[in-house]
């Protein structure tokens, strides 16, 4: 008679392949010096006082320096990412890495995205007109060793732009 053994499989292989822990409700993606003390300040109080639990990075950001990876684990441990699209939005290389991921997390069905259009038009965003043409510009002269970074940056900002949002202006 042939003997029959169970094993059991580890936490930690199954946890590898799982759906990482979900620690927030929201994470907020923003350009620090356009909307920091100003609309994102109100919407993370906002959501704050209603018990949604909303991560935003606080820290003032030094140039150049690379995203972090707690910023990076702090998008997939969320359930949805508010993109605030803002006039220098696209300057950042931060902002557009935290974007790459959040594409990257919503592609795969893991992240629901909201784009809000904060004195912007949705156009400029997805066709990378104005500001985000000039920012642009300067990251393929930056990156012209590395094009294909700038195209994954392009093409994070045009999926994410398509989505349906919300657009904000003055009056």
């Amino acid at each position: 008679m042939a003997s029959t053994s169970i094993q059991t499989v580890p936490s930690s292989f199954t946890s590898a392949f799982s759906k990482p822990q979900l620690e927030y409700d929201v994470f907020l993606s923003f350009r620090g010096e356009d909307t920091r003390y100003k609309f994102t300040d109100h919407l993370y109080h906002a959501l704050d006082g209603k018990k949604i639990i909303t991560f935003r990075d606080d820290k003032e950001l030094e140039m150049g320096k690379p995203i972090s990876l707690e910023l990076l684990e702090a998008i997939k441990k969320s359930r949805i990412a508010v993109i605030i699209f803002s006039e220098n939005y696209a300057s950042s290389t931060w902002c557009l890495e935290e974007l790459t991921k959040i594409d990257e997390c919503r592609d795969r069905g893991i992240l629901t995205v909201l784009p809000i259009f904060y004195h912007v038009e949705p156009t400029d965003v997805r066709h990378q007109k104005n500001t985000f043409a000039e920012a642009f510009a300067k990251h393929e002269k930056r990156f012209e060793e590395n094009p294909k970074k700038v195209q994954k940056w392009r093409a994070a900002l045009t999926n994410v732009a398509n989505l349906s949002g919300k657009r904000l202006k003055d009056g």
